[in-house]
């Protein structure tokens, strides 16, 4: 059955997913809005930028996070210098591994949300005197609810079945750095299929209800493709 750090790896996930959830919202809403209004024309860079944690390997990705954060990196190297602890093995290296590798996750809906929202909007809501700032939040994030829907779903799911990143940033501490995905691998290696059965199960089915949410709402709300 499910173990005590089984238990401990599935909060820790929780906390992960919400937390870089929470994180990716608030940073990728002007991220978002800004690659649809620029009109900077290199602005393709910085989606390409985004977008690489899709195509590259996650194991890559934390290779250089665990070099950039490592006592010898620029990061770390850095922290240490001021006295301050490396993030490699911590729960804090998570979320930022985290937040690199589920980043397009978020800022592609929400990009495609705001893509869809027409200049009429906007203008009607200026000429009854509306600043952009109440634009905004009268005008775009209504309008944008199903695509809000679908970055949260997806970043959270996302987070959720993480495992190379993770991996190789912060090890497998169990309590402190040891996800659901980490814990899964540790029962199949020692051959406990039955926990192994109960953990990958639970978060498939997990992971099959959010996106038949995302889709079921898309499908009676908005245009938003997963």
């Amino acid at each position: 059955m499910i173990s005590e750090n089984d238990l401990n790896a599935l909060w820790l996930t929780l906390q992960l997913a919400g937390l870089t959830t929470l994180i990716l919202v608030i940073a990728g809403t002007p991220l978002a809005w800004w690659l649809v209004r620029s009109r900077w024309k290199l602005k393709f860079l910085i989606e390409a930028v985004i977008a690489l944690p899709l195509v590259l390997p996650p194991t890559v990705l934390g290779f250089y996070l665990l070099i950039a954060l490592g006592p010898d990196g620029p990061l770390g190297g850095l922290m240490q210098s001021m006295g301050w602890q490396t993030l490699n093995f911590t729960f804090t290296g998570l979320v930022i591994g985290s937040v690199i590798y589920s980043l397009p996750f978020v800022v592609q809906p929400l990009q495609q949300a705001f893509n869809n929202i027409s200049q009429r909007h906007l203008d009607v809501a200026a000429t009854l005197g509306a600043s952009r700032l109440d634009q905004f939040r009268s005008v775009v994030l209504p309008l944008s609810r199903s695509g809000y829907l679908t970055a949260i779903v997806l970043g959270f799911a996302h987070t959720l079945g993480e495992f190379g990143v993770v991996l190789m940033i912060g090890g497998n501490i169990p309590g402190k750095t040891q996800v659901l995905s980490i814990a899964i691998y540790d029962h199949v290696e020692v051959l406990e299929y039955s926990q192994a059965h109960w953990l990958a199960g639970g978060l498939l089915a997990f992971s099959f209800v959010l996106l038949l949410f995302v889709y079921s709402v898309n499908r009676r709300f908005g245009v938003i493709k997963v």
